[in-house]
């Protein structure tokens, strides 16, 4: 591409749709037309994106509108964010509610976009109705990852187990506890006991295992999966202390009698 120099925006944009990309950078569009100038490209620019034909989704990172998203003014999250992150020098994964939805357990694709990356944190991109949050982690648990196709290429996805984990450590950026054991309750169907690993216990507080395994033996009846966690706690000789169910509301008054010694202030409905 870059061998190839235009004079014209919306030729060299009408190669790149051709050759299935849907995203530039200002600094690849300076290399393929270097005989415009500076004011030239941003006039250019500013054009397109009147005509619907461009959108600035940050700053020096473009995306193309081909005639399908026309109406819509925006591609799907799922379509530019690997691009995206890649011009960030970002590592990142799908994960969350988006997550859980290409597993097969939302029931309704979700208002959000979630995806989640290191420190330090990215504001939200809030585009043409869409939102794209970004959560971040310190420890980033990169063989818990998996690629999925896209009409673009690919992006990077949190496997059913990661999803899990993270549906519950950051369950007040999705609405709560009861809104992550809804979709546990799915999600479950394709995560296998054997997931269960060591390498996992280095990515993830004790206190979030408490609640999964919690959630896993009395809410999503996965008794099986539970007691395969508890096991894998115990063998690493992982001390559980009381923890409760839902941080950040009262906790005196409530029980934490059962085994993960998780203090039950909040009722839990899965239905």
């Amino acid at each position: 591409m870059g061998s190839q120099s235009f004079t014209r925006l919306e030729h060299w944009v009408g190669h790149l749709l051709a050759t299935g990309k849907y995203a530039f950078s200002w600094e690849e569009l300076k290399q393929n037309m270097p005989h415009s100038t500076t004011d030239a490209l941003k006039q250019s620019l500013n054009r397109e994106v009147r005509k619907n034909n461009i959108l600035s989704i940050h700053k020096g990172y473009y995306i193309i509108i081909p005639p399908s998203y026309k109406a819509r003014g925006i591609l799907p999250p799922t379509q530019f964010i690997d691009g995206l992150m890649h011009f960030l020098k970002r590592p990142y994964y799908v994960g969350l509610l988006s997550a859980a939805s290409m597993h097969g357990a939302a029931h309704q694709q979700p208002q959000e976009f979630f995806v989640v990356t290191e420190l330090p944190v990215l504001r939200p991109t809030r585009k043409k109705g869409i939102k794209v949050n970004y959560l971040s982690k310190k420890n980033f648990p990169k063989s818990f990852i998996q690629q999925i196709n896209t009409e673009t290429g690919f992006i990077k996805v949190s496997s059913p187990l990661l999803t899990a984990v993270d549906l519950i450590q950051y369950n007040h950026h999705i609405g709560g506890i009861n809104r992550s054991a809804v979709v546990l309750h799915e999600l479950m169907e394709v995560v296998g006991k054997e997931d269960f690993t060591n390498e996992l216990l280095e990515y993830v507080p004790v206190s979030v295992m408490q609640r999964l395994g919690y959630l896993l033996e009395y809410k999503v009846e996965y008794v099986e999966w539970a007691d395969t966690l508890f096991r894998l706690l115990d063998k690493k000789g992982v001390k559980l202390f009381r923890t409760p169910l839902k941080t950040g509301s009262s906790e005196s008054g409530y029980s934490a009698d059962n085994r993960w010694k998780v203090l039950v202030n909040v009722d839990v409905e899965t239905d």
